[in-house]
């Protein structure tokens, strides 16, 4: 229920827009998921990524959930390798999170980003299925694209792009 809301939530808040350190704020955010996975031998690289406008708490909520998810989906592997990275691409910036999970099978992908839509078993891996459509609703609320590649025990990649405001050239 707390996460239905969440996401209910998120439909009605204002979006407060101001620049953000990203490259900052994954490590903050990874830090943190990274805490609550204790025991866990994770490998993790940040690339420089390029500043962003838009809502920082939004924002740490994408990054929060696709780490969390990251390490989640890691879980079987001896060691989690885990990546964020992202460039600028014409009139957006491209940002990644990365990792060498168990993946899934792309002929699901169109059920990723649906409320209540899981590809994985909820007793090999704990959630409620809200995660992945909360981060598309902030992304698209941003004026932004999602989107994932992945190959079944392969791991994952999970894209998204903010477009880039004038007054950040």
């Amino acid at each position: 229920i707390d996460d239905l809301l969440s996401f209910s939530r998120m439909s009605r808040q204002q979006v407060e827009s101001a620049p953000i350190d990203m490259t900052a704020l994954a490590q903050a955010v990874f830090g943190e998921c990274a805490a609550r996975a204790p025991g866990r031998q994770l490998q993790f690289t940040l690339q420089p990524l390029p500043m962003a406008q838009g809502d920082h708490a939004m924002l740490r909520q994408v990054f929060t959930n696709l780490c969390s998810n990251a390490i989640k989906y890691t879980r079987t592997r001896a060691v989690a390798e885990i990546e964020i990275g992202g460039r600028p691409e014409g009139a957006e910036n491209l940002y990644y999170v990365k990792d060498n999970g168990v993946g899934f099978d792309l002929k699901y992908a169109n059920k990723l980003f649906g409320v209540f839509q899981r590809l994985h078993n909820a007793e090999g891996f704990e959630g409620t299925g809200v995660g992945l459509a909360l981060v598309q609703r902030v992304i698209h609320r941003h004026g932004g694209r999602v989107w994932a590649e992945a190959r079944l025990n392969a791991g994952a990649t999970f894209y998204f792009t903010l477009p880039i405001r004038r007054d950040e050239t």
